[in-house]
């Protein structure tokens, strides 16, 4: 029997952060982006290796305040490849 999510919703697209683009493209490292925003640096850096699977929207706000960005430029939708 297959998983309930694979028949309702199979797995095409996905969200990734693309925190490691956002962060070269503005010249910052983790650690400043850490300092910036009083968010703990395990938490960016689970953050940083998309190892999050429930995103806070708080902290998601403050990344892109530091950064100068919109949420959509720091969340995408990717497609992902089928197992």
């Amino acid at each position: 029997k297959e998983p309930f999510c694979e028949t309702v919703c199979p797995a095409t697209q996905g969200i990734r952060i693309a925190l490691d683009q956002d962060l070269q493209e503005k010249h910052m490292t983790r650690y400043q982006l850490s300092k910036r925003t009083s968010i703990n640096y395990q938490t960016i850096d689970n953050y940083y290796k998309n190892r999050v699977d429930r995103y806070d929207s708080t902290l998601l706000l403050k990344m892109c305040q530091a950064l100068g960005c919109e949420v959509g430029e720091l969340v995408r939708i990717i497609n992902v490849k089928n197992k």
